[in-house]
């Protein structure tokens, strides 16, 4: 994070979120209006992240929007879905005949 009036003021509201007189998401709210308005935090290439690691530390789950947690869970089923191909490929498949057993 580039600019130093958005690190004050988020410390700032996060003590507000400590002592219950500010919503989380209101504080999420807050840092998005800046961070579209202001010239350093338009030009920071690693904003969008580290928002998202605020809003994922400081807002609970029911309150994430719907897109953002739907794209999470989609983002953990390929994740799964990939794993599985993995264990997949290690399987060793036994090919052989019970019939033949039986003939000898």
């Amino acid at each position: 994070m580039q600019c130093e009036r958005l690190i004050r003021q988020i410390k700032s509201w996060y003590i507000h979120v400590s002592n219950e007189t500010m919503a989380p998401a209101r504080m999420v709210s807050f840092i998005e209006e800046h961070a579209t308005e202001c010239s350093i935090c338009i030009k920071d290439p690693d904003l969008r992240e580290e928002i998202e690691k605020i809003t994922e530390m400081i807002l609970p789950e029911s309150k994430i929007p719907k897109a953002v947690r739907m794209q999470q869970e989609q983002e953990k089923m390929e994740l799964e879905a990939a794993a599985a191909l993995d264990a997949d490929d290690d399987v060793v498949v036994d090919e052989h005949d019970d019939a033949l057993d039986e003939e000898i």
